[in-house]
């Protein structure tokens, strides 16, 4: 089952937020963090798939501060408004979206994690060094992507994080990659040969069934880990 709920950030703004409970008692909670084109279909589905394996799954809609509702797809008028809007978008700000989704979710099961994806993946790596000053007590951590994590790869995380990244990504070269296995060599990396930038979003060209479908197998596992 699933619907879409209001939670309110810190600093007063009111968001909305998808989200998706399985059948019978949570055996955690997650937090699924999206591209840069809002909560799509592509994001509600990946929700819906981590309830159906037991999950409770919020997506909170970071785009409201600008645009309520506001769904993309991944060219034409919707590619340049969502490079538009990523131009604008502030982690400190959306850090407080994904920590109001926290709060929404924490207590379901025996851990809350957070999963993000591209732009979303970056702000998972960052709930998860930045979760005390954000009152938040994650269980693990899982980016996908994670676009521009070089720059803050010596910070500290404080619980486990998994990290996807595509070989042949041209968003995010081998040194963002490098620079978090030198700071942390205890964060698990995984680089599938096989794929590019978004390789595990089954709507987009990029789309690697085969990466993808390794990529969810360890996500699942380091989640059940950690949260379960």
């Amino acid at each position: 089952m699933s619907q879409w709920v209001n939670v309110q950030a810190s600093d007063g703004h009111e968001l909305s937020a998808y989200v998706a409970q399985p059948e019978g008692q949570p055996i955690g909670a997650l937090i699924v963090v999206q591209e840069i084109f809002g909560v799509n279909p592509s994001i509600r589905s990946v929700a819906d798939a981590y309830a159906r394996d037991g999950f409770l799954a919020i997506a909170p809609a970071l785009f409201d501060r600008f645009e309520r509702g506001l769904e993309l797809t991944y060219d034409g008028d919707d590619l340049k408004k969502a490079f538009e809007l990523y131009g604008q978008l502030k982690p400190e700000t959306q850090l407080l979206d994904i920590a109001a989704a926290y709060e929404h979710v924490k207590g379901a099961g025996k851990g809350t994690g957070v999963m993000g994806f591209c732009y979303g993946g970056l702000l998972a790596w960052l709930s998860a060094t930045r979760a005390t000053s954000l009152n938040m007590d994650l269980g693990c951590a899982i980016g996908y992507y994670a676009g521009g994590i070089g720059k803050v790869a010596t910070e500290q995380p404080s619980c486990p994080v998994q990290l996807h990244f595509g070989a042949s990504d041209d968003h995010i070269g081998k040194d963002q990659v490098d620079a978090v296995r030198v700071a942390h060599p205890e964060v698990e990396i995984f680089v599938y040969e096989s794929a590019g930038h978004a390789f595990a979003n089954e709507a987009r060209a990029s789309y690697v069934p085969s990466a993808a479908t390794l990529a969810r197998q360890r996500s699942l596992e380091f989640l059940k880990a950690h949260l379960a």
